[in-house]
């Protein structure tokens, strides 16, 4: 499995951190992968109240793996995540990843439940970690802040911000929820448990 680098990109005019890594969806796919031989559909659930910019970069992660995505959009403020289900379990998905966008965040703890009663391996964003999916993963928005202090005090200093150049906070973590592994009757290989920053037994 390829693990994402950090990477650094010169910049005249900007300086900063970026908490987006590129490489994110694919090695989330790489996970469900993992726990799933012969996975061949997945399931991405996204707002439809904001851009389509990161579902579109998911699908496109999926095709690239050769897997089937299903992009499934739901609508604040009462988003219908019964019928995205039954949507799901209508065209067979294998798994689900739950992206990190506004109404997947408020209802995260709904949709790890409703994936537990379809059986449905999920992979949420780290910040999703206490819905209960079987993985989180994703980049670490605490590391991204202790970054984004670096660079205040770099420029607090007198350093000059253009020549800061911008740096992906491509710092990950993982977490594996076993409870929910147990309940879906699934096996986390142990090549995935050695990469977990926690392990929820």
């Amino acid at each position: 499995m390829d693990w994402p680098r950090t990477s650094r990109i010169p910049a005249e005019t900007l300086q900063g951190s970026l908490p987006f890594d590129p490489q994110q969806a694919a090695t989330q796919l790489r996970f469900l992968s993992a726990v799933i031989p012969g996975l061949e559909r997945v399931a991405i659930l996204s707002d439809l109240g904001v851009s389509d910019c990161m579902s579109n970069s998911n699908r496109e992660a999926t095709l690239a793996l050769q897997l089937r995505p299903q992009v499934i959009r739901v609508e604040a403020p009462a988003p219908d995540y019964e019928s995205a289900f039954a949507a799901m379990e209508r065209e067979r998905a294998q798994a689900l990843v739950v992206l990190e966008e506004p109404i997947n965040q408020a209802c995260r703890k709904q949709i790890a439940d409703l994936a537990a009663a379809h059986r449905l391996p999920t992979v949420f964003p780290i910040s999703m970690l206490d819905a209960g999916g079987l993985i989180a993963y994703g980049t670490s928005l605490r590391n991204a802040t202790q970054r984004m202090a670096g660079y205040a005090d770099k420029i607090f200093r007198g350093s000059n911000p253009g020549d800061i150049p911008i740096e992906a906070a491509l710092s990950h973590e993982l977490v594996v929820n076993l409870q929910t592994a147990q309940q879906l009757g699934v096996t986390v290989p142990s090549r995935v448990l050695a990469q977990a920053d926690q392990i929820i037994q």
